[in-house]
C-alpha cells in the first residue's frame, strides 16, 4: 500500500449522495483494488440482496438462549432495526454505498478487499467491556430510539459527514457509553487501518463510514501506534471482579444458609419451604402469562422458578422462552418487519418481540419474588426466629 495513492471515502451509510460519490470516484480513478467496510458475512448478505435472493430461514432462538447470546442477538437486532428505520425514512437502503462500490468494481473488474472485523466479534467485545450500568444505559438508549422516545429532530445525513459534526457526535457517544465507543470506534479505526496497510496493491480506494475516516488516517500517518490486529479479534477477555454477579449469587446462598441455620436450630421449616416453592412458582407463572406466553410456557417457567432462584447461573425466563420458541418460529422476516412496526399491535404480532417479552416477563416475576416477597414472607421471619429467640 502506498499512502500517497490511497483515497479514503467517508460515507453516510444511508445516503444517496454517498452512493453516487463512491461510484463516481471508482469510475474516475479505476484503482487496483477497492477496500470496503464489510466482513464476509455482511458481504454475502449484500450480494444475495443484489441478486434478489430473499432469505426467510428459521432462526434458532433456542440455540441463542442455550449459548447465552440473548444480549448479543438483542443488541444486533436493535442496531439493525435502527439503521434500517433511518434508511426507510430517507428511502435509501442501509449498505447502498457498499452495493454501489461492488457494482462499480464488478463493472470494471476491480478486485474487492473486505477489511472490517466480524460484526459478532465487535458486538461481543463491546458487551464484554461494558459494566451493568453502562450496558443498561446503552440498551435503554437503543430501545428509546427504536420506539421514538426522546428528542425527535430531523437528521441531515450529509451533515453527519462534516468532520466537525462527526467530532461532536463521537464525543457525545463517548460520554454516554465509553466502552462501546472504544470498541465500535477506536478499535475498528485501528482494525480498518491495519487491514488497509496489509493490502499489496498500490492504488487503493477505501470506502468506510465517515466516522472512521479521521481515526484511520491518524493510524496510517502513525503506523507505529497500530495495535496487533490479532489482539482485536479476541472475544474472551479477562475483566475485573464481576461484583454484580457476585452480589446476585450471594442472594440464593443467603437463602440456603438461613434454611440450614433454621433447621439446625430446631425450627420446623417445612411450611417455610412450601411457601418458598409456592410463591416462586406462582410468580414465575404470573410473570410469564402476563407477558403473553402460551400456557405451557408459563407452567414451565413456574415449575423451574424455585430451582433457578437457588441456582445463580440459571434463569426461569430461559426455560419459558425456550418453550415459547417451540411455538413461535422466528424467521428473517420477523427481523425485517421490525422496520414496519407502527403500532403496538404490529409489535405484538412479531415473534422476536414476543419471545423476548416472555423471557423478560418471567425473570421479572421471579425477581420480584426473590427480592421482595420471599424475604418478607419467608426469610426475614425465619431469621427473626433464629436470632430473635
Amino acid at each position: 500500500m502506498r499512502r500517497e495513492c490511497l483515497t479514503i471515502i467517508g460515507t453516510a451509510h444511508v445516503s444517496e449522495e454517498s452512493v453516487n460519490e463512491v461510484k463516481d470516484t471508482i469510475y474516475e480513478q479505476h484503482p487496483d483494488v477497492v477496500a470496503i467496510e464489510l466482513d464476509r458475512g455482511r458481504y454475502i448478505k449484500l450480494k444475495k440482496q443484489m441478486a434478489g435472493i430473499e432469505e426467510d430461514e428459521t432462526i434458532s432462538v433456542s440455540q441463542i438462549i442455550r449459548e447465552n447470546k440473548v444480549g448479543l442477538f438483542f443488541t444486533s437486532t436493535l442496531l439493525g432495526y435502527f439503521q434500517s428505520k433511518i434508511g426507510a425514512d430517507l428511502d435509501v437502503a442501509p449498505g447502498s454505498e457498499m452495493i454501489g462500490a461492488i457494482e462499480a468494481c464488478e463493472d470494471l473488474e476491480i478486485p474487492i478487499a473486505l477489511i472490517d472485523r466480524e460484526i459478532s466479534t465487535t458486538l461481543q467485545r463491546a458487551l464484554n467491556k461494558m459494566g451493568v450500568i453502562e450496558k443498561s444505559k446503552f440498551l435503554f438508549g437503543l430501545i428509546a430510539s427504536v420506539f421514538g422516545f426522546g428528542d425527535e429532530e430531523d437528521i441531515d445525513v450529509e451533515e453527519l459527514k462534516n468532520p466537525e459534526n462527526i467530532d461532536d457526535l463521537m464525543e457525545m457517544f463517548k460520554d454516554e457509553a465509553p466502552s462501546v465507543h472504544e470498541v465500535l470506534v477506536h478499535e475498528r479505526d485501528a482494525y480498518l487501518a491495519g487491514r488497509i496497510m496489509q493490502l499489496p496493491q498500490d492504488r487503493i480506494i477505501a470506502v468506510v463510514g465517515a466516522g472512521h475516516k479521521p481515526g484511520i488516517e491518524k493510524y496510517l500517518d502513525n503506523p507505529e501506534t497500530l495495535p496487533d490486529l490479532r489482539d482485536l479479534e479476541v472475544i474472551n477477555e479477562k475483566r475485573g471482579i464481576p461484583w454484580a454477579k457476585i452480589f446476585l449469587a450471594l442472594i440464593p446462598i443467603l437463602f440456603v444458609v438461613i434454611f440450614f441455620l433454621a433447621y439446625f436450630s430446631g425450627i420446623n421449616i417445612a411450611w417455610n419451604i412450601y411457601d418458598f416453592i409456592i410463591i416462586s412458582m406462582i410468580m414465575g407463572f404470573v410473570g410469564s402469562i402476563l407477558s403473553g406466553s402460551k400456557l405451557i410456557s408459563a407452567i414451565v417457567g413456574g415449575l423451574v422458578a424455585p430451582l433457578t432462584i437457588i441456582h445463580p447461573l440459571l434463569a426461569a425466563g430461559w426455560f419459558s422462552g425456550l418453550t415459547e420458541a417451540k411455538f413461535r418460529k422466528v424467521r428473517q422476516s420477523d427481523i425485517k418487519n421490525l422496520t414496519k412496526i407502527e403500532s403496538f399491535k404490529d409489535l405484538w404480532n412479531n415473534n422476536i418481540f414476543r419471545i423476548l417479552l416472555v423471557v423478560i416477563g418471567t425473570n421479572l416475576g421471579v425477581s420480584i419474588a426473590t427480592l421482595v416477597i420471599l424475604p418478607s414472607k419467608v426469610f426475614i421471619p425465619l431469621f427473626m426466629k433464629i436470632f430473635g429467640g
